[in-house]
């Protein structure tokens, strides 16, 4: 009897690990929730307003993003603006995501966590450029966008807070 009960278990155990992905789980506390900030860019550039849901999909395999914010650039219309795909690739044991935008644009780069804060890097031009979630509390977290290397911030484009929407 214990032998059957050890075959039923290591046959029932790789079932288990479907559905979410534990390298995916730094995104826990975002998902299916409404996350909004406002400010502006770098020295009183043009406004920064953004409203974000992230959920799981493909049995938790992925993480959809669905982004609203100015899809043009007077900035006076607010809409659906970027469509993302959070992914833990296999081969290279990295997270990696894709932001496709109203303008035609994709972005893509690897995602890592720092304790509670989910820091996506991607190449913008000739820069490596930082969008850090810095976790405050479960409804709140410090944005910033910028130069950020070994630990240290060379420069801030955006800081502003994603807080959780009721």
């Amino acid at each position: 009897m214990k032998l059957i009960k050890i075959i039923v278990l290591s046959l029932l155990f790789p079932m288990l690990n479907f559905g979410q992905n534990q390298d995916l789980a730094l995104f826990d506390n975002l998902i299916d929730k409404t996350w909004s900030a406002e400010g502006r860019w770098k020295n009183n550039g043009p406004k920064f307003k953004q409203e974000i849901k992230f959920s799981y999909d493909l049995e938790g395999s992925i993480i959809l993003v669905d982004s609203k914010g100015y899809i043009n650039k007077e900035q006076t219309k607010f809409g659906n603006r970027n469509h993302g795909i959070r992914q833990y690739d296999q081969t290279s044991k990295t997270i990696k995501f894709w932001e496709f935008d109203v303008f035609g644009n994709v972005t893509k780069g690897k995602v890592y966590a720092e304790g509670k804060n989910i820091i996506y890097q991607y190449q913008y031009g000739d820069s490596v450029i930082t969008d850090m979630w810095e976790y405050v509390d479960d409804s709140t977290y410090n944005f910033k966008v910028g130069s950020y290397h070994n630990g240290t911030w060379k420069q801030v484009y955006l800081n502003t807070v994603f807080k959780e929407q009721k």
